[in-house]
């Protein structure tokens, strides 16, 4: 029986993505291996691997995280000005999603969604 998904994601700096993630998202660390960095919020579980030569526009991570009260969590990162992706913002989608997406450090697009439906 399989029983979650924890998606693994390539970092260059720990500390910059520590930032972006705890000070911007509201994740916190549950572990800090070296050259590998686990965060959660709420039910879901983020994994990054040092990546130090990777090239962000050569990086296509990607996260799709399903959430609740979508309205509120997006005020909140326009409210600390977080940078919401310029293709991305709140909108419905027509397969039965409210959606947005922003980028972190390294070019990983995560995508926000709640059932409309």
């Amino acid at each position: 029986m399989h029983t979650s998904i924890i998606p693994k994601l390539p970092m260059r700096d720990k500390n910059a993505t520590k930032a972006f993630y705890m000070a911007q998202l509201a994740f916190t660390e549950i572990g800090d291996y070296g050259d590998y960095l686990l965060l959660k919020k709420d039910n879901i579980e983020i994994h990054f691997f040092e990546f130090k030569t990777l090239n962000p526009e050569e990086n296509y991570g990607q996260v799709y995280i399903r959430t609740q009260g979508i309205d509120d969590f997006y005020q909140s990162l326009l409210d600390k000005k977080v940078s919401i992706h310029p293709n991305a913002p709140l909108q419905n989608k027509p397969w039965g999603q409210k959606e947005f997406a922003l980028i972190d450090p390294d070019n990983n697009l995560l995508t926000f969604g709640e059932s409309i439906t």
